[in-house]
């Protein structure tokens, strides 16, 4: 018997998304990378058991690990329940760790994940290379937010006439 799709958006089903590296950071260049996990981090995956706001990723040699990533103990677990902290490497191709790292060394940039989803039943994390914003770009942008949010309102008011 076939599998179903975990939605209707071809097999991908949202975990997690980091507003907080969308507000604090200016993205670019987003990379999908697989997660080497245990069966209890996948099963509190699944029940959505995750922090992402504080986690960041660190290139040692030529493998990359996602650091700072919180995933609560499985409720069900027993003895051999994981360590939510632990660092755990990403399955990326050696030259897109090369480009990660020239990045961070080369221009400043820090590299942060952005959303968590499964993908065909495996978990996937999206990262992307992170500059740090102003004070005053985050003020502008919740100047922006604040205008578009204005402007929707009047014409759903017109429409509504």
């Amino acid at each position: 018997m076939a599998r179903q799709a975990d939605n209707d958006s071809g097999g991908i089903k949202q975990i997690v998304f980091n507003r907080k590296a969308r507000h604090d950071y200016h993205l670019s260049d987003p990379v999908e990378a697989g997660l080497v996990l245990v069966g209890t981090e996948v099963k509190s995956l699944r029940a959505g058991k995750v922090t992402i706001t504080d986690a960041y990723v660190h290139i040692r040699g030529n493998e990359a690990f996602l650091l700072k990533l919180h995933i609560s103990p499985y409720d069900f677990g027993n003895m051999w329940n994981h360590e939510p902290d632990r660092p755990r490497k990403l399955l990326l191709h050696k030259n897109e760790i090369r480009k990660l790292a020239r990045q961070i060394e080369q221009r400043g940039f820090t590299v942060v994940p952005t959303r968590m989803y499964f993908k065909n039943g495996r978990a996937k994390v999206e990262i992307a290379l992170a500059k740090g914003k102003a004070e005053y770009d985050k003020r502008a942008d919740m100047k922006e937010r604040a205008a578009d949010r204005q402007v929707r309102d009047v014409v759903r008011s017109f429409n509504e006439r």
